[in-house]
């Protein structure tokens, strides 16, 4: 058979003797760089951010999904480093892009780290290449976008170099399912692409599901993350509606969910968190404006999900009022839990954030307390509260607040001497009630 990019690709990626690259180290890279080199590739992470290289270096996980173990066995066994140097790019023969894909002030999709990313790549583009793009985006992404920044290097995908795309699946703080055993998407521009897409994931995951085009794939991981936001959205609705009508939505869903079909339930929450669902649903109402198609229920369960906060404070402001005799304004606050979700320290789109904010723009006074955040580092939205630290939980602390706000119910935290202590609680999660500690001075919110 004779040479070509395709089988010369394909005979590394058998044999496992491909190279592969993964560009940012986060939440999604870092495990997927670990799981790679276990499967016995050799991987090389890439990273802007000095600081991880320094951690990582030092055999330090950052990721709860990667143990300082499993770093330091596949650094070990040379199957694993890290730099910030892209010209190395030129030495992978894979090369998975993880970089963040966020919105704009307006809601617009930010693709410029996906772009900048790109022109790396492309200054070290050689042919034999396979290129994924694995970060969440609107149809057409890969094949318009990376594709377009590749191929003014005169190189051409599905001749000379090859093009995927494979969504993450990641989701932190979840024991049940890993990298690995997660099942993955993957499509490719072309036949022989996709071919080698999924030779290459298939050989470190344990379920590879082909689809048909780039677009599709991209289409994959927005229906998945829409379908959530929407039905977060209508219990937050029903949580509202219900509440006026004096019947608790917590004792609704646990009800409901008894039905064996037909049924799943979904929690409401003080709003959304986290790397997608906030996010990804507004990718794909950006790119229905191409087409002149509405996307009502994706925007309006965006409404819903960022009117959360705002709802909350109200409530909390109420519950002072009625049952305290005070203003919000005059108040000290306690938001218990900065991270999006229980027992993780990741506080990307954290609605905790902007409860911090709204309380603070009332006139009130928020601190906060997460076992898991000892400090709120610099983020795009709340530079204002960079640099502020997680208080400690004793009774003095307790006490001396007026309220405290449970955004988050990690398990690191005394709720029974939250209850004894805390004046007022306002419980966003049901956590009272699931640890039978409901009292007076708890209020569902």
């Amino acid at each position: 058979m004779a040479s070509s990019p395709f089988s010369d690709l394909s005979g590394k990626i058998s044999t496992r003797q491909a190279h592969a690259g993964v560009i940012g180290l986060g939440y999604v890279g870092l495990p997927l760089a670990i799981t790679l080199a276990r499967s016995g590739f050799a991987v090389t992470g890439f990273d802007i951010d000095p600081g991880k290289k320094v951690s990582l270096d030092a055999g330090r996980s950052y990721i709860e999904a990667v143990t300082d173990e499993a770093l330091k066995t596949e650094m070990a066994a040379k199957r694993f480093g890290s730099t910030s140097d892209f010209s190395e790019l030129a030495k992978c023969d894979v090369i998975i892009i993880c970089v963040p894909t966020p919105l704009t002030k307006h809601r617009d999709p930010d693709l410029s780290f996906v772009e900048a990313t790109c022109r790396s790549i492309a200054a070290a583009l050689r042919p034999g290449q396979l290129v994924v793009l694995e970060s969440t985006t609107y149809p057409g992404t890969t094949d318009e976008v990376v594709k377009t920044i590749l191929e003014k290097t005169g190189l051409r995908s599905g001749t000379d170099f090859f093009l995927g795309f494979s969504p993450e699946r990641e989701d932190p703080g979840n024991r049940d399912f890993q990298t690995a055993t997660i099942p993955k998407i993957v499509a490719g521009d072309g036949g022989e692409a996709r071919e080698l897409m999924q030779a290459f994931y298939g050989a470190a995951v344990k379920t590879v599901v082909p689809v048909s085009s780039n677009a599709t794939a991209e289409a994959v991981k927005l229906t998945e993350n829409i379908f959530r936001s929407v039905n977060i959205a209508l219990v937050n609705e029903l949580k509202t509606v219900y509440a006026a009508m004096g019947i608790d939505v917590w004792e609704v869903i646990e009800a409901a969910k008894t039905k064996p079909f037909g049924y799943m339930p979904f929690y409401p929450g003080p709003g959304l968190g986290g790397h997608c669902i906030p996010i990804d649903p507004f990718y794909l109402t950006w790119k229905s404006r191409e087409y002149e198609l509405p996307t009502r229920f994706i925007e309006l369960a965006g409404e819903i999900n960022s009117a959360m906060p705002r709802h909350v404070v109200s409530k909390l402001a109420e519950a002072l009022d009625v049952r305290a005799g005070k203003a919000l304004s005059r108040c000290r606050i306690l938001v218990l839990g900065l991270a999006y979700k229980k027992n993780v320290p990741d506080i990307r789109e954290s609605p905790s954030l902007r409860l911090i904010e709204i309380i603070e723009e009332r006139g009130g006074t928020a601190d906060y307390h997460d076992p898991f955040v000892d400090e709120i580092p610099t983020t795009r939205e709340y530079m204002a509260l960079k640099g502020r630290r997680s208080v400690d939980l004793n009774e003095t602390s307790i006490r001396s607040y007026d309220a405290i706000l449970i955004s988050t119910d990690h398990d690191r935290v005394d709720y029974a001497a939250l209850a004894k202590w805390a004046p007022l609680i306002l419980d966003t999660r049901n956590v009272f009630t699931r640890l039978g500690l409901m009292a007076e001075h708890v209020v569902k919110a």
